[in-house]
């Protein structure tokens, strides 16, 4: 079976780059060279969310990812990062949104997949939203991500 794991995480640190790092980290995606791709998921796909991801293989390999990702740097400022999917007895589909507002990230998630359903005739009858979100406190940058990783990493090489 083709597992797609839905992480999360949330990080904190001096610079974006650090706190976008530290939120993989948390997902424990952070040793992965990421690849993005366009959000379809395959017909031979589950999807499954998961705490954090398992060992996918060495580090510096590469892993395809669908990715939602959001920071900030202003105390008090909420961070949102959503991903829904829907997917039935084909192909299914990965939709992403980000902002400040946890109703409106959703609704955008909800949004996406209705209009990208809408572009397709395959079957859909499972549909999900995550979201990930976190407050910035303090000094630095706060990022949040959701994150769909596509099984296994594969050499870079």
């Amino acid at each position: 079976m083709n597992t797609i794991r839905v992480v999360r995480g949330v990080g904190t640190a001096p610079t974006e780059m650090a706190s976008y790092d530290a939120a993989l980290a948390a997902a424990n995606i952070h040793n992965y060279n990421l690849v993005a791709v366009s959000s379809v998921v395959p017909g031979d796909a589950t999807v499954k969310e998961v705490d954090v991801a398992p060992d996918l293989g060495p580090a510096g390999n590469r892993l395809t990812v669908v990715q939602a990702r959001q920071t900030t740097s202003t105390p008090g400022e909420t961070v949102v990062a959503g991903l829904g999917w829907a997917t039935g007895t084909g192909p299914g589909l990965f939709y992403e949104a980000t902002g400040t507002d946890e109703s409106a990230v959703h609704a955008a998630v909800a949004d996406g997949l209705d209009a990208g359903k809408g572009l397709r005739d395959w079957s859909f009858d499972d549909e999900h939203v995550a979201l990930t979100a976190a407050e910035h406190e303090g000094e630095g940058y706060t990022t949040a991500i959701t994150v769909a990783a596509y099984g296994q990493s594969e050499s870079i090489f």
